[in-house]
């Protein structure tokens, strides 16, 4: 379908060289289809990129809030489950979070798009912790930090490839695929330990 096609392109094309520095022509070439056609489905570059926030950021807040609901799962199960779909989240979808970590957006609503997209997220994490927290199974800590250390640890795993690939003696020219399948359990195994060292109840400061 050429509005998918459109969105798929535009994607890339906002991850790797900027909202700015990409043009509606830019995307028409990339996506072979003519500049009425992307008016035609979206009416400009900015609504463009609202209705690309949306579509991608829509099925993870689900799958999010269906975790946060999810009775039949203990909280460290919740947890893990948590780690493993941002991972995953994260890695599958770089291009998309690419986008959603620039502070180049100039567009007043679409900054306020993004914000709003990563607060309703970030929230059902804190309450995901906050759980675990009146369970009695996780001890008290600080719940907001808590959660953008692990949202900042992944993101840089896959914003900072360069940087990443020569630490972990890779090759930087390797192709995303094989990156991601090399860091990405790395990355969910130390999240884990991680989160397991600093929450358990047992390692609670009397």
């Amino acid at each position: 379908m050429k509005k998918d096609r459109i969105l798929d392109v535009a994607e890339i094309l906002f991850a790797e060289k900027g909202y700015e520095g990409t043009s509606v022509r830019d995307i028409a070439q990339q996506a072979d289809v003519n500049i009425a056609m992307i008016s035609y489905y979206f009416g400009s570059k900015e609504k463009l990129l609202s209705a690309l926030i949306a579509a991608r950021a829509e099925n993870s807040t689900l799958q999010l809030e269906e975790l946060g609901r999810n009775s039949s799962m203990d909280s460290w199960t919740k947890l893990d489950t948590m780690v493993e779909f941002y991972v995953d989240r994260f890695f599958n979808k770089h291009h998309f979070h690419n986008i959603m970590s620039r502070q180049i957006i100039q567009e007043k609503e679409l900054q306020d798009q993004i914000n709003e997209i990563k607060v309703k997220n970030l929230e059902i994490l804190r309450r995901i912790i906050m759980e675990g927290i009146d369970r009695k199974v996780f001890r008290q800590v600080d719940v907001e930090l808590t959660v953008l250390t692990m949202i900042g640890a992944i993101s840089q795993a896959t914003m900072s490839r360069l940087l990443f690939s020569y630490i972990f003696h890779l090759d930087p020219q390797m192709e995303d695929r094989a990156y991601f399948q090399h860091i990405a359990p790395r990355v969910k195994k130390h999240l884990k330990s991680l989160l397991r060292a600093h929450l358990d109840i047992k390692t609670q400061v009397q």
